[in-house]
């Protein structure tokens, strides 16, 4: 049975929050394709895997973890993709995710083509 591009865009999701929660910033990165821009706010703006990669491992080796959403909203963009806004968990901070937007890569699987998301606070 086939999987719908919303279930495959879950696993992504899903994919990038296990990588993240095992300390695995090229596991972060590979969730996202090869040109990919991700907005930190206030942090930065990341573009490629190598500097997205690079900017996941800074925020693990800062000791932050565990993160979590929360009230998750999936929006179909196109028939090939969805954005998903949340609110955000760690250990160590809390936030906003703005929009990651999700699409069918190359060989199937799902990833982010860009991501916008904010820290709003430390916990």
């Amino acid at each position: 049975m086939r999987k719908t591009v919303l279930a495959l865009c879950k696993e992504g999701s899903e994919s990038w929050k296990v990588a993240f929660n095992n300390k695995d910033a090229a596991g972060c990165a590979q969730q996202y394709t090869k040109d990919s821009v991700m907005t930190a706010k206030p942090i930065g703006v990341f573009e490629g895997i190598e500097d997205i990669q690079t900017c996941w491992q800074n925020i693990i080796d800062q000791g932050f973890a565990n993160v979590e959403y929360t009230n998750i909203k999936w929006e179909a963009a196109g028939d090939n993709g969805y954005i998903l806004s949340s609110q955000w968990t760690m250990n160590k901070a809390f936030g906003v995710v703005h929009k990651e937007h999700w699409v069918i890569d190359h060989d199937g699987k799902a990833r982010m083509i860009s991501d916008e998301f904010e820290i709003l606070g430390e916990r």
